[in-house]
This record gives C-alpha cells, structure tokens and sequence, in this order.
C-alpha cells in the first residue's frame, strides 16, 4: 500500500506492506484522515519509517477470525487499542488501559496510508447508528466520519467542565478542538460562550460553531470572570490566563496539548477554590455520541474542513499548518 512516512522530519510517499489482521482487528481502507494539533507536535520526534494519522474513518476490508459480518461496514475506529479486560477497558476508557496501544503516535502505524490495521472492539459500525445517512466506501460522505476523533475529544472536555445552566463559558483557540468543544457547548444548557483567537477567519469559524461572542486574546478581561475556562490552545502561558479570567469556584479544562514546561501560581487557584481538569482523549460512549452526531446530520461536516489534499501534499499541509494559518481541519484522502 501506498504509505506516508516520517523521513529525516518530513514525509516520504512509499509503499509498504499492507497490514493483516489478527484475533479482534480490522484493517480499514482510509476514507479520509484529518490532520491533528498534536501530529503536528510529535512528527519530529518519531523515528524515520513511521506512519502517523489517529483522526479516520474507512471501510473494512478484512478481518480477523470471527469478525466477517464487519465485511464492507463504513467505521470509525478510536486510534488506540486494547487489553479489553481491564476495568478501563471494561468501562470504555481505553486510552487509561496501562496496555493501552497507541495508532498513530509513533507505536502502532496510523491512518495517513490506503490501510489501517484497528480494532474491532474499538471500532464503531456507521451503518448502525440512529438515524445514519448511508455511505459507502467510496462516498465522500464516509471521509466526513474522520471528524469522530476531534469531535469526541471536544465533547470529552465539555462533558469534564460540568456545564451548568447560564454558565459563562470562555474556550481559548478555535483551531479543531476548540471549534469541536464550541459545537458541543452551543448545544448545552450554557449562556454567553466567548471564544479568543488572534485570527480574525478563526473567529469566524468560532461564530459559525457556536460562540455567542469572539475576541482576541490581548482583549480577554479578568474583570468579567467566565464560569468555566476550556483551554484548547497548548502553549505555555495560557493556563495561567486561564486562572486570571476564571471566576470563584470556577472549573478550568486543559484540553490543549503543551509540550513544554509551563508555569502558573498555584495560589491562584487556591485562592478563588477553583476546579482544574487535564484531558484527553474521550470514552467510548463518547466517541459513538460523536460519531452519531456526524452520520445524522446534527453536526454540519461542512462547519469543520476548511481543505481536502493528498498523501504527496502532506509536507506542505504539516508547514502551513505549523505556522500561523486559517485552516480549520484538513483531510487528506489517501
């Protein structure tokens, strides 16, 4: 199969070998695959040779013992799988199995290729959720179930903050969790939610999502505080905006994703009695709920993807991306 692959820190187009499932896999051909903040984050410390991509849907292809009748399903599969016998596992809380294996990130090969080897336990029939449009494998349609990964993610850190009725809302970034946590929170029991973004056509994503108000970060004022603060951004100095703006007894929901030291004063947070929540990843209720909400209708595909490109245009997508830019998400059709 045609494969991208991380190489001297940017990609390679390449053939591989194709993936062969084994006891409770599917392998998948790729309907779409969308581009992550966090791709973006870890691609140049994986080794040459490896394939990432978590964001995905497809159509099985093949299965492993047992599995026939998932023959020819459209899927979403969550990227990780595993042990399915411990309690997180149990309780669809995959991503905390200590035997948890990761797609994608470096562990096992990811989406940005023609297969992707998943698991069926892991896995979520489109075809058999309420109210689901019919899409097949070679539908379009299929490639807009790639967003059931940011959606579940953005529905995770809504659900963590505990939204109560009237709550002053603020989400810090409109990059694709941040307009993922905004669809949620529009739907929710929420008053005013406000969204800041230092890009004016990110803003305009953020309307289109659900913020009853924009504003940019600078004009983010402390003497208004938010109920909640979800922060969706990931650079170092947010979290302690975050303890400024919030208001007594407020929660905080880190959902964005920094990967170097950060500082904020701890007796901030003392002071006011505030809730913080570090997030990631989602449930299995969740992933479906997400998955759900794209094949009914309830969630506009149309809202998200900002760009479609292939497998050859990944280097230029990762460096647009990468710096300053006005994409929502992007996927790429392999």
């Amino acid at each position: 199969m045609r494969a991208a692959v991380i190489s001297n820190g940017t990609f390679r187009v390449d053939d591989v070998a194709d993936p062969e499932p084994g006891d409770g896999e599917l392998v998948l051909r790729v309907a779409a695959t969308g581009i992550c903040g966090s791709d973006l984050s870890t691609a140049p410390f994986l080794p040459d040779g490896r394939i990432m991509g978590h964001e995905f849907a497809g159509e099985v292809v093949a299965t492993g013992p047992g599995l026939t009748d998932w023959l020819g399903a459209p899927v979403a599969s969550m990227p990780v799988i595993g042990c399915r016998a411990c309690r997180a596992c149990l309780v669809g809380d995959v991503a905390r199995c200590p035997a948890a294996r990761t797609l994608g990130l470096g562990v096992l090969a990811g989406s940005l290729a023609e297969f992707v080897l998943v698991g069926a336990a892991e896995s979520v029939r489109l075809d058999r959720l309420p109210g689901a449009r019919e899409v097949t494998g070679n539908d379009a349609g299929l490639g807009d179930a790639a967003l059931t990964e940011p959606l579940a993610v953005g529905l995770h850190a809504v659900t963590r903050a505990s939204i109560a009725p009237g709550d002053r809302v603020l989400v810090t970034g409109a990059g694709p969790v941040g307009l993922a946590a905004l669809a949620w929170l529009s739907r929710s029991s929420a008053g005013e939610i406000v969204c800041s973004d230092p890009v004016p056509e990110r803003l305009v994503a953020a309307t289109d999502l659900g913020a009853t108000s924009t504003t940019t970060p600078d004009a983010v004022s402390a003497s208004e505080p938010f109920d909640v603060v979800i922060e969706c951004v990931g650079k170092p100095g947010i979290v302690a905006t975050a303890l400024e703006c919030v208001a007594p007894g407020g929660r905080i929901v880190v959902a964005g994703v920094c990967l170097t030291p950060d500082e904020f004063m701890p007796v901030a947070a003392v002071v006011k009695e505030v809730s913080m929540h570090f997030v990631s990843y989602y449930t299995k209720d969740e992933f479906v709920t997400a998955a759900t909400s794209v094949m009914n209708g309830s969630i506009d595909p149309g809202l998200f993807v900002s760009r479609t490109a292939g497998l050859d245009d990944l280097t230029e997508i990762f460096a647009t991306l990468s710096a300053p830019n006005k994409e929502r998400k992007v996927l790429i059709r392999p």
